[in-house]
């Protein structure tokens, strides 16, 4: 049987047609290519560029309009000027700095900076810790630290179950801006907790949006080395083990541990060690399955002494610290 259309379609039915047509996806190079010229490539959007993560820096704002605009000359030459601008300039609003000075360490999810102190802190300098945008992307093992600390929702509501945290995933792009300031607030309060406890720590002085503001250790143009970039004295070895040590009892006994210590983020000044880098930090008491975590942690700082003669058994120790902690033994 054949069929026969009629040539004559109504007038409607003609534009839901061409409407239909319009709607069809088309082929990726259709996009970039003009009718006569060759495929333009597409610039790659920075995740500094991003709207939703400058709403939220815009949001996070001080701005009492009576001050010099903060415009340091160090950053001219950055290509991340302007992210580090909006990062900076609320503490900049809050006389905590006058100038940046220049790049203390660069890493994956943060960049930290030296900074001119403003007189009214007591101090010369400061360090700024400015987060990315993409810090989530590669934080190791997100699920296990996400266990060790409590999150909420949109509204506020306390994520309770694994479908709960996959659908808060799913939404928006507000719920990762708010999990990104979540966790940054949580290393400041941790921070703080910490060197009010008398641990080891730069004492913590603001947070405000993706920016920790806190002590530096060194002075001008020579920031404390890493313990990994320096070669101890045999005699100085034994007594910053144990330091180190008082140091985990000391945040355990407050419901904290590292996650993720190493020789990586502890700092040699002067004969003294510094403990940095709480991002990852966790709360066993929210969640009793966190030994493996400071099991690791007490292991890495044992082998890496190991290497100047001190003697001690991770597991024994980290075995004893924990039975003491759920027993309210610390």
């Amino acid at each position: 049987m054949k069929y026969k259309f009629d040539a004559n379609l109504e007038d409607d039915e003609t534009d839901h047609l061409e409407r239909f047509e319009r709607m069809k996806p088309r082929p990726a190079w259709r996009h970039h290519r003009s009718i006569t010229g060759p495929v333009t490539p597409q610039k790659k959007a920075s995740y500094e560029g991003n709207q939703e993560v400058q709403r939220w820096l815009k949001e996070q704002s001080v701005d009492d309009g009576a001050k010099v605009p903060f415009n340091p000359t160090f950053l001219a030459s950055l290509r991340d000027a302007p992210w580090i601008l909006s990062s900076l300039g609320h503490f900049y609003e809050e006389n905590l700095i006058t100038d940046v000075l220049h790049t203390v360490k660069s890493g994956k999810e943060a960049t930290v900076y030296c900074c001119a102190a403003n007189p009214a802190t007591g101090q010369e300098y400061l360090a700024a810790k400015v987060y990315r945008p993409r810090m989530f992307r590669s934080l190791s093992n997100d699920a296990i630290y996400r266990e060790g600390r409590e999150e909420r929702d949109e509204t506020g509501r306390v994520i309770s179950s694994a479908r709960q945290q996959a659908g808060a995933i799913k939404k928006t792009s507000r719920y990762r801006r708010d999990r990104m300031a979540a966790w940054i607030e949580y290393e400041f309060q941790t921070q703080l907790l910490l060197h009010e406890a008398g641990a080891d720590v730069p004492k913590p002085f603001a947070q405000i949006g993706n920016a920790v503001l806190m002590e530096y250790i060194g002075e001008e143009g020579a920031a404390a080395p890493l313990l990994r970039e320096v070669t101890l004295a045999r005699e100085e070895a034994q007594p910053l083990f144990e330091r180190l040590m008082r140091n985990i009892e000391c945040w355990l006994a407050h419901n904290r541990i590292h996650g993720d210590l190493s020789e990586y983020n502890i700092l040699y000044w002067q004969g003294n060690v510094t403990i940095i880098d709480f991002a990852q930090a966790v709360d066993p008491h929210f969640n009793d399955r966190m030994f493996p975590l400071l099991a690791r942690d007490i292991e890495r700082v044992c082998r890496y002494f190991a290497r100047y003669g001190v003697r001690a058994n991770a597991n024994a120790h980290a075995s004893e610290l924990w039975s003491r902690y759920i027993t309210g033994g610390l």
